[in-house]
């Protein structure tokens, strides 16, 4: 990696700490990675790519030109992620039309009723950018809070996939990114960020998010690196939703036939009757 992007941030007192605490060793890839895809929708992007002042007129939770950078490296590595055979796990938000449910997100932004995941325009904030929309056998999980873990079924998900670790790629990188890199190290997951991939709609939380990251619970690195990386995989590692047509049109469908495929695969491995599951 060259010069880290968090570089310009830190002072030598900070850089000399890290060095003497042996902070930001690398981790490594591991053997059976899903793509997380955090947070890549409507609200987070806005429509088209343009400053973010604009942007956060229409959207108040923009990251402005930044987001578009990044979605064309997000989709290469979707991309590459599918010709792999690597599952592609997307998590973005949902809520309430009358907001009852946003709860403790209301309290701090002086805009809480403004556009964010709303529909706004004709178009629902939380629906995936279109240009790296959901595949049919991609997951999507629907989440209320940061991390894509929080009360959702992503830690299942990957356990069913027998996964070893994530790639995530995303936004913001200072929230929805942090959290759910931070629940994926606490359990015990081996976390890589492609740092291209990832953005915020603050330069410096972003810089310091990826410092602290690198430093304690992932593996910062170029999305070229990552790309290489998944070309080296053998394919067929993973069984994957059948991918059966219309299978991710709401994003809720996607996650029903993910169980049904469960059930059945705990059918066949171990010999149990498989349950109803409706």
């Amino acid at each position: 990696m060259s010069e880290p992007i968090w570089n310009r941030f830190l002072t030598e007192r900070d850089k000399a700490v890290f060095a003497a605490g042996g902070f930001g060793a690398r981790a490594g890839f591991g053997r059976r990675p899903a793509l997380l895809v955090i947070d890549v929708n409507w609200a987070f992007c806005g429509e088209r790519p343009e400053p973010i002042l604009e942007s956060i007129k229409r959207w108040r939770t923009s990251c402005g030109e930044e987001a578009w950078v990044a979605l064309d490296y997000i989709k290469r590595l979707i991309l590459a992620a599918r010709k792999r055979g690597l599952p592609v796990i997307y998590t973005t938000g949902e809520g309430r039309a009358d907001k009852w449910d946003r709860g403790s997100w209301g309290w701090k932004s002086s805009r809480a009723d403004g556009a964010a995941g709303t529909a706004h325009n004709g178009i629902d904030g939380n629906e995936i950018v279109s240009m790296i929309a959901p595949g049919p056998k991609d997951i999507v999980i629907r989440k209320q809070k940061p991390s894509g873990f929080f009360g959702s079924n992503l830690a299942s998900y990957l356990t069913l996939l027998g996964a070893d670790s994530v790639v995530v790629v995303g936004t913001t990188t200072s929230g929805c990114v942090r959290a759910t890199v931070v629940d994926a190290f606490s359990l015990n997951y081996r976390v890589v960020l492609a740092e291209e991939g990832c953005f915020d709609r603050s330069e410096a939380s972003h810089a310091v998010s990826l410092c602290d990251m690198h430093a304690k619970y992932a593996d910062v690195v170029p999305t070229a690196e990552v790309l290489s990386y998944f070309d080296q995989l053998p394919a067929g590692l993973f069984e994957l939703p059948s991918g059966s047509a219309g299978a991710n049109g709401s994003g809720r469908r996607g996650i029903k036939e993910t169980v049904l495929h469960a059930a059945k695969r705990v059918q066949t491995v171990f010999g149990m009757p498989g349950e109803r599951v409706s």
